[in-house]
This record gives structure tokens, C-alpha cells and sequence, in this order.
């Protein structure tokens, strides 16, 4: 399963909506981690700087619709930074991944709000991939299972997209939101399991969203 897909696992509630908590900044989250799965399946580069530009270094299909759609919309952006890209609605994946998700059987399509009015809920069908997800992350937070790449980039987005607590309350071990960042950050920053393309990627994310979430910030504040 890809990034972006055990990502939009993990902001559903059990009704099929965004967390609260997120659903402003759903979409920075989950463009950073399709394209952090572009990366990992070679299809892009990004520098290791703060705020790197995105090549893009193939176009053959990958015969997976989330990162081919995603790929044919990144093409006419090719050369832009990847803090320009995040808040791009254009390159949303979220229509591609829940139709890959009710593919798979983890979602089903509700019914709309009222009157009809808004998106359709799209409520769990299948627990399981998100439970064994959850356990893995509870894990790697632990320290009791060696992260992935897509483990560390997921922890990041979660935490820059200041979700990181709220979501994972039942697997950080009881641990506050303070200490759970700085979990997070010694998991991203220099674990043994971090290489440098994992390191780069999380650094640029980081950059790139906390660039994405100060207009946010700073309208909550004055409101």
C-alpha cells in the first residue's frame, strides 16, 4: 500500500470524514506523500536542501492509477519547488485514492451530508489494513521495529501537519505531544534506520509544509 494510502487511513474517522483536526490541511499532507511515493518508486528526485526543486527523472507508468495520475499532473509543473507543489489543489491524489481504497475493499461510499450537499462519506469497510498500520507505527515509536521509509515519512507529515497526537493518542505510549515531536524528530533526523534519501525526503517535507501551514497559522491567529 502506498504512503498517501495509509495516510488517508489514518485521518479517517470512523464515519468516513477528515479528522477535524486536519481537514483544513488534508491536502498538503497527502500531495507531500504521493510524492514522497513518487521518489521511492523513481519517478522523481528531489535535492537534499530545504526546500528542493521536484525533477522528474521518468514518465513511464507505474501501473499504479494514484502515482501515474499523479505523475501526468506533476509533468507541466516539472522544475517547480516542492513548497510550491504541496498546496497545489491541482495535484490532490484524494478522488484516485479512495477509489483505490474502495478497490481494495477498505473503504465503501456512503451517502452525502445533508440535503444531499457535500463529498460522500466514505466509511471503513475493512479494520484491518489500518490496524496492522497502526501497530507498526506503535512499534517503530517504541523502538521495538526498525522504520521504514515510508514509516518515517509518514511520522513527519503527521507531526508538520501538527496531527501527530491526536492521531496516534493510542500508540504513542502514553507519551505527551511534546515528547511524542521529539520522538518523531529522533526518529527522522539520524535514526540508524534513516538513510540520506529517507533524511532528505523528511527534511524537505518538513520545510515545505511548515511553509504550507504558516498562512493557516497566521489567519487562525488573527481571527
Amino acid at each position: 500500500m502506498l504512503i498517501v494510502e495509509e495516510l488517508h487511513m489514518l485521518l479517517l474517522r470512523p464515519d468516513g470524514r477528515v479528522e477535524s483536526s486536519v481537514s483544513v490541511n488534508r491536502l498538503y499532507g497527502e500531495v507531500a506523500a504521493v510524492i514522497v511515493d513518487l521518489a521511492l518508486h523513481g519517478r522523481i528526485t528531489m535535492a537534499n536542501e530545504k526546500n528542493p526543486v521536484v525533477e522528474i527523472v521518468s514518465t513511464e507508468p507505474t501501473g499504479n492509477p494514484i502515482l501515474d495520475t499523479t505523475l501526468e499532473r506533476l509533468v507541466p509543473l516539472r522544475g517547480k519547488r516542492l513548497q510550491s507543489l504541496v498546496v497545489r489543489p491541482k495535484l490532490d491524489p484524494l478522488e484516485v485514492v479512495v477509489e483505490s481504497l474502495v478497490v481494495q475493499g477498505v473503504l465503501i461510499r456512503g451517502e452525502r451530508g445533508f440535503f444531499g450537499w457535500g463529498s460522500a462519506r466514505t466509511p471503513e469497510s475493512d479494520s484491518t489494513p489500518e490496524r496492522a498500520l497502526r501497530a507498526r507505527l506503535a512499534a517503530v515509536l517504541a523502538g521495538t521495529l526498525a522504520p521504514t521509509k515510508a514509516d518515517l515519512a509518514l511520522l513527519s507529515i503527521l507531526q508538520n501537519l501538527n496531527a501527530a497526537h491526536a492521531i496516534l493518542r493510542d500508540e504513542c505510549g502514553g507519551l505527551s505531544s511534546r515528547d511524542l515531536k521529539k520522538r518523531i524528530e529522533e526518529l527522522t533526523a539520524g535514526s540508524a534506520a534513516g538513510d540520506a534519501v529517507a533524511r532528505a525526503v523528511n527534511a524537505a517535507i518538513t520545510a515545505a509544509l511548515m511553509a504550507a501551514m504558516t498562512p493557516v497559522v497566521v489567519a487562525a491567529t488573527v481571527s
